[in-house]
C-alpha cells in the first residue's frame, strides 16, 4: 500500500510541476539525439568507408610457365586458403583480353591474340590492413609469378578509418558525459523548488528511502518519456536528411544505412540511458537535501 502511494506520488509531481518537468524531457531529448546523431554519422562514415575497401581488388597473375588453363584453376584453393583472402575470382586470358580490348580501341589490338595475357585471378580481401602480408603471401604460392596491390591507397583507407573511428569515439564519450552532467542538473534544479516540501518530510521522521522513491519514479518517467521521444525525433530527423539532402545530392554514389536496419539498437540506448540518467538524477538530486 506504501508503496503504490511513493508510486503515485512520483507520478503526480510530473503533473505538479510541469513546466520543469517539460524542460527535464527537453533536455533529454536534445543530448539523446545529439548523441545519437554523432553515432548513426560514424556507422554511416565506417560502412561507406568498408564499401570502397571492398572495391579495392589485388590481381593475382599466374605464372607464364602454367599455360593450360585447368591447372591455373587447380591454384584457387591454394589462394582462397590465404586468411585475409574473402574471394578469388578466376579470368582466364581470352576474358583478359577481351575486357583489356573492350576499354581500349581495338585496332590497336590486330594481330595479337590472347597468348600475350596471363591467366589471374581477382581476390578481395577481409582487411586491407593486412593488405601488405597479404601480397607476399599470395606470391610465396607456387604457381603465382606476380601480385598487383594498390598499397598506397589500401594504407589512406586504412588511415581514415582509423581517425574516424577515433574522432567518433572521442566526441561520443565527451557526448555521453556532458549529457549526463546536463540532465542531471536539470533534475537537480526542477528539485531545488521542493526543498522545503523535503525538509518538512524529514523533520516528522520520514526515512530517506520513503522521501527518495517518489524522486526516483519521478526521474525514470521522465527519463522513459525523453528516451522515446527522442528516439521518434531521431527518427524522423534520420529519414529527412537521408531521404532529403543525401538522395537529391549524393544519392547516386552514396548508400546509407536505413533506419530500421539500426532502430531496436537506437531504441533500447536511448531508452537505458533514460532510465540510467532519470534514477541517478533523481536520487543524486535530493541527497544534500537529506542532510537536513
Amino acid at each position: 500500500m506504501r508503496l503504490g502511494y511513493l508510486i503515485r506520488e512520483g507520478f503526480r509531481s510530473i503533473t505538479t510541476h510541469g513546466f520543469m518537468s517539460f524542460a527535464t524531457v527537453t533536455i533529454i531529448v536534445a543530448c539523446l539525439i545529439i548523441m545519437g546523431s554523432v553515432s548513426l554519422l560514424s556507422l554511416n562514415i565506417d560502412a561507406l568507408i568498408k564499401d570502397l575497401e571492398d572495391q579495392n581488388e589485388v590481381v593475382v597473375f599466374v605464372d607464364e610457365t602454367v599455360a593450360d588453363e585447368a591447372a591455373a584453376r587447380d591454384l584457387q584453393p591454394y589462394i582462397e586458403s590465404v586468411a585475409n583472402v574473402s574471394s578469388a575470382q578466376f579470368v582466364s586470358r581470352d576474358e583478359a583480353m577481351d575486357s583489356f580490348m573492350s576499354k581500349y580501341d581495338s585496332s590497336l589490338m590486330e594481330g595479337i591474340d590472347s597468348d600475350v595475357f596471363r591467366h589471374r585471378y581477382i581476390v578481395h580481401l577481409s582487411d586491407i590492413a593486412y593488405m601488405s602480408q597479404t601480397k607476399l603471401e599470395l606470391e610465396a604460392i607456387p604457381g603465382v609469378a606476380k601480385v598487383n596491390a594498390h598499397l598506397d591507397y589500401a594504407q589512406s583507407f586504412v588511415t581514415i578509418r582509423n581517425v574516424v573511428t577515433v574522432v567518433s569515439l572521442v566526441l561520443i564519450v565527451m557526448l555521453v558525459f556532458v549529457s549526463f552532467f546536463i540532465m542531471s542538473n536539470t533534475i537537480k534544479l526542477a528539485t531545488f523548488g521542493r526543498r522545503e516540501e523535503i525538509a518538512i518530510m524529514k523533520m516528522v521522521g520520514a526515512t530517506n528511502g520513503f522521501i527518495r522513491l517518489p524522486f526516483v519514479v519521478e526521474g525514470l518517467v521522465l527519463g522513459m518519456m525523453g528516451g522515446g521521444l527522442a528516439f521518434l525525433a531521431e527518427w524522423g530527423l534520420y529519414n529527412v536528411v537521408t531521404g532529403r539532402v543525401v538522395g537529391t545530392i549524393t544519392g547516386t554514389f552514396l548508400n546509407v544505412i536505413p533506419f530500421r536496419n539500426v532502430a531496436l539498437e537506437v531504441f533500447a540506448v536511448y531508452m537505458a540511458v533514460g532510465v540510467l540518467v532519470g534514477a541517478f538524477g533523481g536520487v543524486n538530486a535530493i541527497k544534500n537535501y537529506l542532510k537536513v
